[in-house]
């Protein structure tokens, strides 16, 4: 059986070659494109206050100098060994998460869904909770290891049970997957916690979403699971496309249904478990991210994937050199700030245009 290839006015081809998305009138790519370079700009501002703002302050010019020129003072060590892992980190999360949101969301053409919905968060959590309750391990650098077992071993989990049978992985099987692991883990994680206070106390501090006190042997730990991570979902990203339209009008494109999905769900797996192994579990910024980026380009997948991956790092590091402003001279964790600041941002945006099915 052939699949005849039809061309569209503006010169799109669909065909068992791979799907092509809606044509772009130049004057929208031209504004796409400047936004893109709006946003660096704004990423490169946060990740320079983000080395600049802290509890011991340092003049701007004297931060500069420093940042090229490390001298071995004390300024100069909490530069290169306090600030700078942290921003690389926040760098890292933010491009995990808001990768990952909006996966998740064309994976299961659902706009409320965010990467937990797999079941990555709990999973990680339960690494964690094993990690502290029955092995001892009390650094943030020994967590990563458990945290990305966690998620990986609920991802394939919540995988296999959603395709269960003799159909494939359909979004709404995966959802109710997810929804059951996540109902488990929760139950075996506070059942853990609450026969073991010394447990619960080091466990409330990671879960609460931080990016203090990591420095670059986590960074270094967790890049090639982002950099995966990143690639797979830019290059599923055509595919995505195909899919939002319907399985059947997928596979009529050619798109292979059940390999789009399992390398989704892989990207998914590598990126939020990778994140929330290394900062804690944040909320809010897989979730209003990807709807920020549909706002702003459209529905197509590889403007929403580019986007949410820029955005969701200033986002983040932009609510962690706010937390330290606000909670000066101590400061609040990211994870508080992107609550607070994450959800009136959803609501608005939900109130501002409808919710559409992806």
């Amino acid at each position: 059986m052939s699949v005849e290839i039809q061309t569209a006015p503006g010169g799109r081809t669909d065909g068992p070659g791979g799907p092509a998305a809606p044509p772009v009138r130049p004057a929208t790519a031209a504004l796409r494109g400047l936004g893109l370079l709006v946003t660096l700009g704004a990423l490169l501002l946060v990740s320079l206050l983000s080395v600049w703002v802290g509890t011991r302050g340092i003049p701007f010019a004297s931060t500069w100098e420093l940042l090229w020129h490390p001298d071995g003072s004390e300024a100069s060590v909490i530069v290169h060994d306090y600030r700078v892992p942290r921003t690389l980190l926040g760098l890292l999360v933010g491009v995990a998460l808001g990768l990952s949101g909006a996966l998740m969301q064309a994976l299961t053409r659902n706009p409320l869904a965010d990467p937990g919905l797999l079941g990555v968060n709990l999973g990680a959590s339960a690494g964690v909770v094993v990690a502290i309750a029955f092995l001892g391990v009390a650094s943030p650098l020994g967590y990563v290891w458990f945290a990305l077992a966690g998620a990986a071993a609920a991802s394939v989990g919540v995988y296999l049970l959603g395709s269960s049978g003799r159909t494939l992985a359909t979004p709404d099987r995966l959802v109710v997957a997810g929804a059951a692991v996540t109902a488990v883990l929760y139950a075996f994680n506070w059942g853990v916690l609450l026969f073991d206070p010394e447990a619960f106390d080091q466990f409330r501090f990671w879960t609460v979403g931080s990016l203090a006190g990591r420095y670059h042997d986590i960074v270094l730990l967790v890049l090639p699971f982002v950099a995966t991570g990143l690639v797979v979902a830019l290059l599923l990203a055509p595919s995505l496309n195909a899919l939002a339209m319907g399985d059947q009008v997928g596979r009529a494109l050619g798109v292979n249904v059940g390999r789009t999905r399992l390398l989704a769900a892989l990207a998914v797996m590598l990126l939020c478990g990778a994140a929330t192994a290394a900062a804690g579990p944040i909320g809010f910024v897989g979730l209003a991210v990807p709807h920020i980026a549909r706002f702003v380009v459209g529905p197509d997948q590889r403007w929403v994937l580019t986007y949410s991956m820029l955005l969701a790092p200033v986002l983040l590091i932009g609510s962690d050199v706010l937390g330290r402003v606000l909670g000066a001279p101590g400061e609040v964790q990211v994870g508080i700030v992107t609550a607070f600041i994450g959800a009136p941002l959803f609501i608005g945006l939900c109130r501002r245009r409808k919710l559409v099915m992806l």
